[in-house]
């Protein structure tokens, strides 16, 4: 049986060798082959744009190690100064083009510390023009190179279930709100402003007296100056003191004995030109963390508050928690009773299963009869 006419047109190749002679472009011709540059104008642009974009992903990528490894390099001999083991080397360890990180132990009062950078995406043109975007419709929204400090400070003798843990931060006034949505414990403060520091930050304080203690004392006053030095505020978001946890637990209060207490400094990532600028800043948060670790840092009254608190907290939370449980299971009850139900009703024959829709459709008029009448 023959093929369709139609079909054999189609799969007959060209009896052409060369393109149509009317072209008087430029073209590369070799043998039979011919390349005419001016009709392939799409696929030009289409590779140009491959091209621009892979170049534009090296160059975001390239600053954004140069800024964040500016940094780093700036501060590093403040790690060897307080680490044993300050860093991975000598140089950050990556995550993507734009995030960054190094791990550093073997310090006392401190199990370890991470630093975080956290970039903006110069790697990825769409992303930036997104961001550009989404500025426009949330005039709170402004991405910035962030460069995080986590260090996780050590309890000695189960000190924390003892009133050692509090909440306690100072923060750019530009930061607060969307640091609020972000840290539960924040809720746990009150917020006022202190003329030790810069009008622009206000301290978060879950105790008056912590704060007393961190910027009023002969070991701490040297940080408020250092909240006060234009050169570093510009650079400062936060810095918070917290036993907590980021978001509320919802499966009951936390042991003590697996309760952690951290330090967290978030600064701007300074331009590579003003890198050092936070050196001193860096340099005090390490005494901060000596007094936060000494014992008797606070008045007794001071550490009884917390621990009140904290007490009062984990019954607030067991109570939340086993009312969930009831609920939850009080709901897997009622969906099991639903089944058998359903179960049952599919067993019955037409006639039956219209008589038993009936009577539960009376059932609930009367319970709605019924509410309207107490009302």
């Amino acid at each position: 049986m023959s093929a369709p006419p139609s079909l054999l047109s189609f799969l007959t190749p060209s009896t052409t060798l060369f393109p149509p002679e009317e072209y008087d472009g430029f073209q590369l011709r070799w043998k039979n082959i011919v390349f005419r540059p001016a009709e392939f104008k799409y696929e030009a642009l289409a590779l140009l744009s491959i091209v621009g974009y892979f170049l534009l992903y090296l160059f975001g990528k390239r600053l954004n190690e140069n800024r964040a490894g500016k940094w780093f390099a700036a501060h590093l001999p403040v790690y060897a100064a307080q680490f044993s083991r300050p860093s991975n080397g000598s140089l950050l360890l990556s995550d993507g083009p734009s995030d960054f990180f190094v791990y550093s132990t073997g310090r006392r009062g401190v199990h370890f510390m991470h630093t975080m950078f956290t970039m903006l995406p110069r790697h990825d043109i769409f992303q930036i023009i997104y961001q550009k975007l989404y500025g426009l419709t949330d005039l709170q929204y402004e991405p910035q190179d962030e460069v995080l400090l986590d260090i996780k400070l050590r309890d000695k003798d189960g000190l924390n279930g003892e009133g050692k843990g509090f909440v306690w931060a100072v923060v750019a006034k530009n930061e607060m709100q969307a640091l609020r949505k972000k840290r539960w414990d924040l809720s746990f403060t009150k917020t006022t402003d202190n003329a030790a520091i810069a009008s622009s930050l206000s301290v978060m304080a879950e105790v008056a007296d912590v704060t007393d203690v961190l910027f009023k004392s002969s070991t701490g006053q040297n940080l408020a100056t250092l909240l006060k030095t234009p050169s570093i505020v510009k650079h400062f978001k936060y810095l918070l003191i917290t036993d907590q946890p980021a978001e509320r637990p919802e499966a009951g209060p936390i042991p003590v004995s697996q309760r952690e207490r951290h330090l967290i400094l978030s600064l701007r990532v300074p331009e590579p030109s003003e890198a050092k600028d936070t050196v001193p800043l860096i340099k005090e948060v390490f005494t901060l963390v000596d007094i936060v670790d000494q014992k008797q840092s606070f008045k007794i009254e001071t550490y009884k508050k917390l621990k009140k608190f904290r007490l009062d907290l984990d019954a607030d939370l067991l109570k939340e928690s086993e009312k969930e449980k009831r609920d939850e299971a009080e709901e897997k009850k009622a969906a099991e009773k639903r089944k058998a139900a359903e179960e049952r009703l599919a067993r019955l024959s037409a006639a039956e299963q219209k008589k038993y829709e009936e009577r539960e459709r009376k059932k609930a008029a009367k319970k709605s009869q019924a509410k309207i009448m107490r009302k």
